[in-house]
């Protein structure tokens, strides 16, 4: 499976972004992809999942209400819509995908990673 994110960008505060995530060679739809975000010194942070099957959703505290995550099958493409953004949003954004359809929030359970892409709050 590869994964291939896009979207990335500089945005000022209160701003928005979308990123996409395409992903390629999955042969079953018992998988979830999500996205993760890593700070220089920092752990990587989990933000959205979404399972293939049945589209359910899964996000962290830090971005309900402002992030949502959504896919397109037909498209092998998952979306982070990603609204009222701030500076502590500032990361990499990785999109990672795993066999099985549990949505986990720490990253030992994704087999699959893309390169990432940079998003930047400005104050």
């Amino acid at each position: 499976v590869q994964l291939q994110a896009s979207g990335g960008g500089l945005v000022p505060a209160g701003g928005s972004l979308r990123l996409s995530c395409v992903s390629s060679g999955r042969t079953s739809n018992d998988a979830a992809t999500g996205w993760f975000r890593q700070v220089p010194g920092k752990e990587r942070e989990f933000i959205a999942g979404i399972r293939w099957s049945g589209g359910n959703t899964r996000y962290a505290d830090s971005v309900k209400g402002r992030f949502t995550i959504s896919k397109n099958s037909a498209k092998n493409t998952v979306i982070l819509q990603m609204n009222s953004l701030n500076p502590e949003d500032t990361a990499v954004y990785y999109c990672v995908l795993r066999w099985g359809s549990t949505i986990h929030t720490t990253s030992e359970w994704y087999s699959h990673w893309g390169q990432g892409t940079q998003v930047t709050v400005s104050s």
